[in-house]
């Protein structure tokens, strides 16, 4: 297979107020917070979930990308789909057929051992969608966006373990997974509800239709669990919504599997 899903990207109108949520109710430690991000107008926070990692951005000064995002979908959600890819071969063949259908890519960036690509939201829809490529080519290791390694003693799994699906909802989800399907050359399988998925090295993406009025986007994660009660009840005395499954925090549906 030839990705691998590494990181969630949240964004949210207050960064402090989001990352205390994360980790009281998640039980997971910031790892990382990148010294360069402020080029984009945010400022940001990464927390380690397995090797996997959630990222907070918030807006620090005004017309940013971030900003437009939150008007756009009413508040804190879902932002960006970040995968490692498998070679540098791939990502260039992903650039490729994107910019056959009119994809555009919106950053790109060199690094010390690799190559940072994102494509446009508006493009692709659903979110960016981000693939990233790295010499190391350590898919459960090395991460150039976490600062490359250290971030290993964060890990904390008494809680949570990793994520497990990322969920994009759309008015047309099946379009939506075909476009996704075209970039990176990856079926589209049927899951036991009927939705369409992309089955990553680690990890699904998951195509739905839009439930909660806020248009087209990333709307949930699954994570894995090893405490659910812990988790519940974390979320439960700070008030957030839940169910036996499910928890809502920076606007994003947590999934427990």
């Amino acid at each position: 297979m030839s990705l691998t899903l590494r990181q969630i990207c949240l964004v949210a109108a207050e960064l402090k107020p989001a990352i205390h949520d994360l980790k009281t109710i998640l039980g997971v430690e910031v790892c990382y917070v990148d010294p360069h991000v402020d080029i984009f107008g945010v400022e940001n926070s990464l927390l380690v979930v397995g090797t996997n990692f959630i990222e907070i951005v918030a807006p620090i000064r005004e017309q940013t990308a971030a900003g437009r995002y939150l008007e756009r979908r009413g508040g804190d959600g879902g932002y960006m789909i970040i995968t490692q890819a498998s070679s540098e071969e791939y990502q260039k063949a992903c650039r490729k057929r994107a910019e056959k259908m009119g994809i555009r890519v919106a950053w790109e960036a060199a690094h010390d051992t690799g190559n940072f690509m994102q494509f446009h939201p508006a493009d692709t829809g659903g979110s960016f969608l981000e693939l990233d490529w790295d010499e190391n080519n350590d898919h459960q290791g090395n991460w150039a966006p976490a600062g490359g390694t250290g971030w290993e003693s964060f890990v904390k799994t008494d809680v949570v373990v990793a994520i497990k699906a990322a969920e994009l909802q759309s008015p047309d989800p099946d379009t939506l997974a075909k476009r996704w399907s075209a970039i990176t050359d990856i079926p589209i399988q049927r899951n036991a509800a009927g939705h369409p998925e992309m089955h990553l090295n680690n990890a699904a993406i998951r195509f739905v239709e839009v439930t909660d009025g806020r248009g087209e986007g990333l709307g949930a994660i699954d994570i894995e669990v090893s405490d659910p009660q812990q988790l519940l009840q974390a979320a439960k005395e700070r008030e957030f919504r839940t169910s036996a499954t499910q928890v809502i925090i920076c606007g994003t549906r947590f999934n427990l599997v």
